[in-house]
């Protein structure tokens, strides 16, 4: 093969040194001139030939393999030279036949019988024939050798074998790693496992991770709830009627075709197996003794009219019945025993029965008072407010609550389009409730307590609706407090029912904002009530502190001052000391130096003070104070005495950053060192004098550095045209431009 062969390869080699690219020409022998083309071809054949070797192509027909069969070439068993030796008594080889065999007695002449020798002792064989005798027993003794030389390679094989056999125990033991059990002499330890491996196996056994149902809208769990409350409601109208679970379940319609595979017994119907009287008794005679109850009270009824004495003819009737009976065989006197003892358990079980029926029908009774007894499951929203007070009053404060919860259940926003209307009128309905229940006498504050839960839910259900409920509230106190000050000239303190809504105002908004459309009304509304409302009585003074605790209820979180609150805590404490000389500080309304309500607070007794306790003021005692003994008015005005110094402390710790703290609370504090009589007070009520001067005392003042006072930068001056309308003679629609 040359390059003339490879026409695409240019014809000079040099054409391709100065190319970075070589080519190498690998056959073999190519350029080896002591070796022939024959030669070159026939290595390179074989060469091609040892490269294939050893690839498994078993789809390629066209190599040249040869076949074989258990180790035997195909070619080979094709020409059927084996000899089979008829005196052999092995069987694996049965049926194999010899070349020489067959030429022997299939042969046809002593010519088939003489075989091939080599070349070199042709001439000595032609000399020497070989007669027919030697010739059959060289065969024999050839037939022979090679069934000995059979016999030694089969015992070779099988020796082998064994030897193998035994080889391979030893080493099956060595790779296994395992000894055999009959060298095992005890049981052998089992390594620990190690934390790593612990941990694999506990990750491998944990519990993996299941996915849960979503989570339901506030709409499904409305409905969910409503669906509920309605089930509930059904089988509490079942049971108040008196209808049964049994007698509710009616039977259905079963075709012909029903197999009633899903049949299920009600009750246990099995009866149970005694004897009576020699008779196999199979639980049926309580069904026999209650289909003949009837016949038996009928019998019994017209026993009981012939047995009345009426008169002296029945009673020689029955004497003569008597003689008769007597005078009958002992036969007919068992037999009349024995009905006279069936008579008698006839009638125990007739009143066992009767028993039974009558605890049944008491039974049944209380549990219809029981089901009457208990509140409905399903309200409607009521539509007025006399609708929802019949709803709620003869009931206890925790049903008066359930109530208000399932009305709120029932009647969901989400469920249908004219709830939320229905609700926010509740809301209305539950606020003026509250208000009465605060005008009763004594005032039920524990029930409006619990009940502003529910007010608080629907507040935030309707903000828009909740505030303006509230305003209007506001609005028409603010409006009766105006008109009673134009009519008499001064105002007086609510009635609890207000002071109530101002508690359920900070609850229900947030009071630390700076302007609230029903916060700030509040603050407004309690300003004027400590500014407008003199105090007459002492009921005033305790609800004029019961706002001052209010007012610093809201103020807390936003730290407004308010002038209103301090004034008002003066004033009380001026009405708590006699009038001496000069006051050293201003009154402002509604309190006044001197007057007839201006000794309000002031105790004399000694004996009241050394029995006074402190305690809380409840808030009945705006309503029934007329009603106490003077012992108890001198208690309560100490009690007010006391709530003042707390609510001074709470204002010197609320108001003690203010820069002019101390001339804010320069007129209390000398009221409290000057002209309160604190000697004759308790000795509880020293201390907390004591604790307010220390708490008005320990606050620093604070000052600000001299700034500046911040101006408002003034802007250049832009030519910005400015329009000016001309009046006089010229026209109105003419105008003049200056710059």
């Amino acid at each position: 093969l040359g390059f003339s062969q490879f026409p695409w390869l240019p014809p000079h080699r040099h054409l391709l040194w100065d190319k970075s690219n070589v080519f190498k020409d690998k056959r073999f022998g190519e350029y080896d001139t002591k070796i022939s083309p024959e030669e070159k071809m026939m290595k390179r054949f074989a060469m091609e030939r040892q490269q294939n070797y050893g690839k498994k192509s078993i789809y390629n027909l066209n190599e040249d393999e040869e076949l074989t069969h258990y180790g035997q070439s195909l070619a080979d068993i094709e020409k059927l030279n084996d000899i089979v030796d008829s005196d052999s008594d092995d069987t694996e080889e049965k049926g194999i036949l010899s070349a020489e065999l067959t030429a022997a007695h299939f042969g046809g002449g002593g010519g088939l019988l003489r075989r091939k020798a080599p070349m070199g002792q042709q001439d000595e064989e032609e000399e020497k024939p070989k007669s027919r005798k030697e010739l059959i027993e060289e065969l024999i003794t050839k037939s022979k050798q090679e069934k000995r030389e059979r016999q030694m390679q089969r015992e070779n094989a099988m020796e082998l074998t064994e030897k193998l056999d035994s080889e391979w125990k030893d080493i099956q033991a060595l790779l296994a790693h395992k000894t055999p059990k009959s060298e095992r002499t005890g049981k052998e330890e089992t390594p620990k496992p190690d934390e790593y491996d612990k941990m694999v196996r506990e990750l491998g056994f944990e519990m993996k991770a299941q996915p849960s149902d979503r989570m339901k809208t506030e709409e499904e769990f409305a409905k969910e709830e409503q669906e509920r409350l309605q089930k509930l409601e059904a089988d509490r109208l079942r049971r108040m009627h008196g209808i049964d679970e049994q007698e509710k379940k009616k039977p259905k319609h079963m075709s012909a075709d029903d197999l009633a595979d899903g049949f299920i017994l009600d009750k246990d119907d099995r009866c149970l197996l005694s004897y009576k009287d020699g008779k196999m008794n199979v639980g049926n005679e309580e069904r026999v003794e209650e289909n003949q109850e009837e016949d038996g009270e009928n019998g019994g009824n017209e026993r009981e009219e012939e047995s009345e004495p009426g008169s002296e003819d029945a009673e020689e009737a029955t004497a003569e019945e008597i003689d008769a009976i007597d005078s009958h065989s002992d036969l007919e006197s068992d037999t009349g025993s024995d009905e006279e003892a069936s008579e008698n358990e006839e009638e125990k079980k007739k009143h066992k029965r009767n028993k039974k029926k009558l605890q049944e029908e008491v039974e049944q009774n209380a549990k219809i008072e029981a089901a009457r007894s208990e509140l409905p499951y399903t309200f409607a929203a009521p539509e007025s407010y006399e609708k929802l007070k019949s709803l709620l009053s003869g009931r206890t404060m925790e049903q008066q609550l359930v109530v208000l919860e399932r009305i709120q259940k029932c009647n969901h926003p989400s469920l249908e389009v004219g709830n939320k209307a229905k609700l926010e009128k509740l809301f209305g309905f539950l606020l003026e409730y509250i208000g009465e229940l605060a005008t009763v006498e004594p005032p039920e504050v524990k029930t409006i307590d619990k009940l502003v839960l529910p007010l608080y839910h629907l507040c935030q259900m309707f903000p828009d609706a909740a505030s303006n409920s509230v305003k209007l509230v506001f609005q028409d106190a603010a409006h009766d407090m105006e008109e009673m000050i134009e009519v008499k000239g001064r105002a007086a303190f609510p009635v609890l029912d207000m002071l109530i809504y101002l508690k359920i105002t900070k609850i229900l908004f947030p009071a630390s904002d700076y302007w609230h459309p029903v916060v700030t009304p509040a603050l407004v509304y309690m300003s004027q009530l400590l500014t407008k409302c003199p105090i007459a009585t002492l009921q005033d003074v305790v609800k004029g502190l019961f706002v001052c605790c209010l007012f610093l209820d809201y103020v807390s979180l936003s730290q407004r001052f308010a002038p209103e609150l301090i004034n008002f805590l003066l004033g009380i404490l001026h009405i708590a000391t006699p009038k001496k000389g000069v006051l050293g500080y201003t009154l402002v309304h509604p309190f006044r130096p001197l007057g007839k309500n201006s000794e309000q607070l002031l105790v004399q007794d000694k004996e009241d003070m050394e029995t006074w306790q402190k305690q809380n003021l409840p808030l009945h005692i705006m309503t029934r104070l007329t009603e106490s003994s003077k012992m108890e008015m001198n208690h309560i005005k100490l009690s007010c005495i006391a709530l003042c110094f707390d609510l001074i402390k709470r204002c010197a710790a609320l108001y003690g950053l203010l820069p002019s703290f101390h001339e804010i609370m320069q007129p209390i504090r000398g009221v409290l060192t000057e002209h309160l009589p604190v000697s004759r007070y308790p000795k509880h009520l020293q201390e907390l004098h004591q604790n307010v001067m220390k708490e008005l005392e320990n606050k620093e003042k604070h000052y600000y550095p001299l700034v500046c006072e911040k101006k408002k930068p003034v802007p250049l001056k832009l030519y910005t045209p400015k329009i000016v309308k001309v009046s006089g003679n010229l026209p109105g629609h003419l105008m003049w431009l200056h710059p």
